[in-house]
């Protein structure tokens, strides 16, 4: 069963898990389904936590396009959801409580917090079948800078869960399912003691800098602070 289990928002947690035997690929229509869900999120939904079935988190997207004209769309899909990880306005947590490949694993690195389980491995396959993964491409030199990127996709080389905290990939390992388990979770309870709208103009400012250099950065930054802070004098007034 191709699949995206999706609960009703608890405590303003949406969980969202990966449940496609054998191997949890990605369908185009499931990746469709997930950016809807990023960027129209239900109401009361604060964080999204991504998760999966089975032995493994995803290895990767199915390959069903054969012409040029499909290729382009469902290529489009991809590139959709991946933006939708990085602007939507949910804190986004990943639980990989195993193997990730490919689009699998950029799945959890564009999420905001990643958590792995200490015996999944990650590798990007791509070259073994003769492919230069362009998606890959255009974020992870991004996070783990361009030597590392080339090492990774040129060979394929599977790297361990330690490894991925390393590069930046991943935020830490848990030792088991129930460590990882835990670990998501208090992570989860932290972020809810926060304001939403603190950690979605936290995202939305890593978004807006992402491609400005420093001094631009640091301009932006102004009109970013004045406006926060006269909300926050208009919130303080009103709770008065």
């Amino acid at each position: 069963m191709a699949a995206l289990e999706i609960s009703v928002p608890s405590d303003g947690v949406l969980d969202v898990r990966i449940d496609r035997a054998p191997d949890n690929l990605l369908t185009v229509e499931m990746c469709a389904e997930l950016t809807r869900l990023l960027l129209n999120p239900p109401d009361g939904a604060h964080v999204l936590r991504l998760s999966a079935a089975r032995q493994v988190f995803c290895l990767g997207r199915e390959r069903a396009a054969g012409t040029p004209g499909e290729l382009r769309g469902e290529t489009r899909v991809l590139v959709d959801l991946q933006r939708a990880l990085r602007t939507t306005s949910l804190v986004t947590v990943a639980e990989v409580q195993g193997d990730a490949a490919g689009f699998g694993v950029g799945l959890f690195a564009a999420c905001d917090v990643a958590v792995a389980d200490a015996k999944a491995r990650f590798w990007f396959p791509e070259v073994g079948i003769n492919l230069a993964p362009s998606l890959v491409l255009a974020w992870l030199p991004r996070v783990v800078g361009e030597r590392q990127a080339f090492w990774l996709t040129a060979t394929g080389e599977r790297i361990t869960a330690a490894r991925a905290v390393e590069l930046g990939l991943l935020n830490a390992v848990a030792e088991g399912p129930q460590e990882l388990a835990e670990e998501v979770g208090e992570r989860i309870a932290t972020l809810r003691t926060r304001d939403h709208r603190v950690h979605s103009e936290i995202r939305d400012m890593l978004h807006a800098t992402r491609s400005l250099d420093e001094f631009q950065a640091l301009e932006l930054s102004i009109d970013r602070l004045v406006v926060g802070s006269l909300r926050r004098t208009e919130e303080a007034t009103r709770g008065k």
